[in-house]
């Protein structure tokens, strides 16, 4: 018996309350395969990884979409905000908050107010209760469509929440996303709003393009080995520094990823080490990056802002990884083929938008026609004897009969029903050239929309020269892109050391002080004896 348990994982048969039952056991082996995978999925799909059709981890998604419901072109309480968005994201207050920060210190989805943290110097925002936001002009331009939007239910379905938003901008290249889930990341570096716009109309006239990050903090960058973002990819960033005077040097850019506390720290330890030898830093960031370097005398500026490059966070060097959900599937991509892709589905977002446009104003113009046959032709009349709701249709359809040939499509019930809505008041009024004039107006925007359509290359260049007419004042490029030559340690590292040798015993180091002097030295010099 204990061997077919084995082989079949089921328990033998007893009975129970007279009835015979039948367990089936599963094995750790098998709980462990299929919770982790299902942990493992979760995490990919609805936490730490973007999605490649609107840019957004699902938490920011949720939060666009709070933000857009509670939208009255007021600033609202974050807290109230992070409370709404809980509908949608069951994960608690904390993570809401924290990812509505990070939007919001990007400066393109949310207008902020208060005390929302500091890039510069990684001051942490307020509580979320002190502190405000609502959506930007941007965000309502380009993210928010709800008759192109598909709709599922939340989690607990009691509400329904957008699958993908319908964001017509390459948004996840031009904010950036970093997440670590299980057996893979995503890093996708922040790129230049006005450049992603002149490379989506390169991407639609069929030209080539090429795309590098550019980020918030400034500074200069090596993207040599950038790789488009993909795996195996690097970016070597550096703080911008100048010389103030012969002992003085200004940092006024920072390296992505760091901050000024953590690069003055780099700093005193290099200097605590002896590697660099500095006299004192000042730290005056506020809104801008400053910090003053004092240097000895004697000491060599331009040799000291080498060893700053080699010894410090003054450098840093970043692995970009392209990792997005694709098809509800983690896929691995290069920035350009990310802006191909984001290109594509604005043209194709624009086309339904279009459609539904178009959709909308023939049923203006389908109904605009029929109130001008109903109320120039009297139609109205011919209902005053009927006495059924049944009569009272039939009698409209045979009035409009013999003028409804020129429509564009055939008049139904709740059409007929419409026009007994007109009221008297506006029948007594109705002017038939103000009439025809509105249907006109229709005509001519029809006509236009028709037009896109056919051109929809074009519509589509013309919609991303008015995001960058619009909205790209003010967003010039941050970050210097140079090429960066490579820093030798050895020769710039401050000589802290002496190294003294013992011929007799032979020995040799840095500690024996009553022995020979042979020269001054670093401590990652190399000894060579022969």
């Amino acid at each position: 018996m204990s061997e077919d348990l084995e082989n079949n994982g089921l328990d033998p048969l007893h009975e129970q309350d007279g009835a015979e039952v039948q367990e089936t056991i599963t094995r750790v082996t098998g709980m462990y395969r299929d919770w982790f995978l299902d942990y493992a999925s979760y995490v990919i799909l609805e936490r730490a990884v973007p999605a490649i059709e609107d840019g957004f981890k699902p938490v920011q998604r949720r939060i666009m979409h709070s933000m857009k419901e509670l939208d009255d072109g007021r600033y609202n309480k974050v807290a109230n905000i992070v409370g709404h968005t809980m509908q949608y994201h069951p994960h608690g207050d904390a993570s809401i908050a924290d990812a509505m920060v990070q939007i919001g210190q990007k400066d393109l989805l949310i207008d902020t107010q208060g005390n929302w943290g500091n890039i510069y110097t990684g001051d942490n925002a307020a509580a979320s209760r002190y502190i405000e936001a609502r959506l930007s002009k941007f965000a309502l331009d380009v993210v928010f469509n709800p008759k192109i939007t598909q709709w599922q239910s939340s989690y607990d379905g009691r509400k329904k929440e957008p699958i993908n938003l319908p964001v017509m901008f390459p948004l996840l290249l031009a904010q950036g996303a970093e997440g670590i889930a299980v057996g893979l990341s995503t890093k996708v570096l922040p790129h230049n709003f006005v450049e992603l716009i002149d490379a989506s109309i390169k991407h639609l006239q069929g030209k080539r393009f090429d795309i590098l990050p550019d980020f918030p903090t400034g500074g200069l960058m090596d993207a040599s080995n950038y790789n488009e973002g993909k795996r195996g990819g690097k970016i070597r960033s550096r703080a911008l520094i100048n010389q103030l005077d012969k002992s003085t040097l200004v940092i006024k850019e920072i390296p992505f990823g760091t901050n000024t506390s953590s690069l003055i720290d780099s700093i005193l330890k290099a200097n605590e080490k002896g590697k660099i030898k500095i006299k004192r830093i000042e730290d005056n960031t506020a809104a801008e990056v400053e910090i003053l370097v004092y240097l000895p005398s004697g000491i060599s500026p331009d040799k000291t802002i080498d060893a700053l490059y080699a010894f410090t966070s003054c450098e840093t060097s970043i692995s970009p990884l392209g990792c997005v959900i694709e098809d509800n599937r983690p896929f691995f991509v290069g920035v350009n083929e990310m802006l191909k892709r984001s290109t594509d589905r604005t043209v194709n977002l624009l086309k339904l938008d279009l459609e539904y446009q178009l959709n909308d104003l023939e049923e203006q113009w389908h109904f605009a026609s029929l109130e001008r046959i109903f109320i120039e032709n009297r139609i109205y009349r011919d209902i005053e004897e009927v006495e059924t709701w049944e009569g009272v249709i039939e009698a409209i359809d045979l009035g409009l009969k013999p003028h409804i040939t020129h429509l564009k499509r055939t008049v139904t019930t709740d059409d007929i029903v419409r026009l007994t809505e007109i009221r008297i008041k506006r029948i007594s009024k109705f002017d038939i050239d103000k009439a025809q004039q509105k249907i006109d107006a229709l005509e001519d925007q029809i006509a236009k929309i028709k037009h896109d359509l056919v051109h929809l290359t074009g519509y589509a260049i013309a919609y991303f020269s008015r995001l960058k007419k619009d909205y790209g004042a003010g967003r010039e490029r941050k970050t210097e892109i140079r090429v960066f030559d490579d820093i030798e340690a050895t020769k710039v590292i401050i000589r802290n050391t002496k190294l003294y040798v013992n011929r007799e015993e032979g020995f040799i180091g840095t500690s024996m002080r009553r022995d020979e002097y042979v020269t001054d030295c670093s401590d990652i010099d190399d000894i060579i004896v022969f």
